[in-house]
């Protein structure tokens, strides 16, 4: 663990977590691409993620945990950004789509409808859905 590991808030730890969750789909092919690596950066902005941070994630994405925050609308926003990564090529491979469904499971949807969940979350993204159309969408999809 990196020295600078020890003085993260909760907050920086899950957006950390979130993080590597995005890499791992993006490294799901085994290739960053020019496009993934864009947003990849554009996210580490986004989640106030430093560079050294970011290479360290981009190495070894699997060092940190899957967050799965409490609240429903949480999650379906960390599915929202994660559908956005595997599309960040223009191409969603079948590696990809499994990495997404073993995620829905660390994110908390239930067992008996993450492959719903998954095909849902790459048909929105394939549309071109914003956040709000893709929430109700997935809410619909994955009634409880």
């Amino acid at each position: 663990m990196a020295l600078s590991d020890y003085n993260l808030s909760g907050d920086q730890n899950r957006n950390i977590e979130h993080f590597s969750s995005i890499v791992m789909l993006a490294l799901a092919d085994n290739i960053i691409t020019e496009e993934e690596e864009t947003l990849l950066k554009r996210l580490a902005k986004h989640f106030h993620i430093l560079d050294e941070k970011y290479n360290e994630i981009v190495e070894n994405p699997s060092e940190y945990p899957i967050h799965t925050p409490n609240e429903y609308d949480k999650r379906i926003e960390r599915l929202y950004d994660l559908g956005k990564m595997i599309y960040a090529d223009e191409e969603v491979s079948g590696v990809e789509a499994k990495v997404l469904t073993k995620i829905c499971v660390g994110l908390g949807f239930p067992l008996d409808n993450v492959e719903k969940v998954a095909d849902e979350t790459i048909h929105l993204i394939l549309n071109n859905n914003n956040l709000e159309d893709f929430t109700k969408a997935i809410k619909y999809v994955n009634r409880i």
